[in-house]
């Protein structure tokens, strides 16, 4: 297992302008998410032809998507093999730091003009194939998103809770603090369960 320092953080970037901007507070990210999607909604209702209920079915469709992206971005992007200099400079930068100080409240989202670009991104690039469907798919795919930022978040700023996230806390503090080749969803433990990556009993 690498050093993990729970007490402090990391400089990334010499430039303090980017270091500064590297940084955010929890809920900005998370609120601009509910905002973009309060928004893309608000839109399918007054601008397009979508039935109300195809609007909620896409909706849940998107949060339900969402959960697989997520574990396939955590399995096979932030853990990437660093077979290159530059494959491990990314990684680190990814994800690979916040192994290494999983405390850092400040890192543990990204950026809010890097949010609202990937939003806006996903947005034109889920259109050319969706049509209008977008406007209700991307929201609960956006929701989906801040949700898991809520949850990655209250597992490393808190102590377990007595409550259901407690399942999801001892989850997530088994891939970074035991095994970092199991246990990808800390949203949800589904895709764990169906791709045979939950942590060995014992654990």
């Amino acid at each position: 297992m690498a050093h993990v320092d729970n007490k402090d953080s990391k400089i990334l970037f010499n430039n303090p302008i980017i270091e500064k901007l590297s940084r955010t507070h929890i809920s900005i990210p998370i609120g601009l998410f509910f905002i973009y999607s309060g928004g893309l909604l608000y839109w399918s209702v007054a601008n397009t032809d979508l039935a109300p209920s195809t609007t909620v079915l896409l909706f849940f469709t998107g949060l339900f998507v969402f959960t697989l992206v997520e574990y396939m971005m955590h399995r096979y992007v932030f853990h990437m093999a660093t077979y290159t200099k530059l494959r491990e400079k990314i990684q680190y930068n990814f994800h690979g730091v916040h192994h290494d100080y999983p405390k850092d409240k400040d890192r543990l989202a990204m950026p809010p003009l890097v949010s609202l670009t990937l939003a806006t991104t996903l947005l034109f690039l889920f259109r050319l194939f969706m049509g209008d469907f977008v406007f209700g798919f991307l929201p609960g795919f956006l929701i989906g998103y801040a949700g898991y930022l809520f949850v990655h978040y209250i597992v490393h700023a808190y102590q377990p809770p007595k409550n259901m996230f407690k399942t999801l806390w001892v989850h997530h503090a088994i891939h970074h603090y035991k095994d970092h080749e199991r246990a990808f969803g800390v949203s949800s433990p589904l895709w764990d369960y169906i791709f045979r990556t939950m942590p060995k009993r014992g654990r």
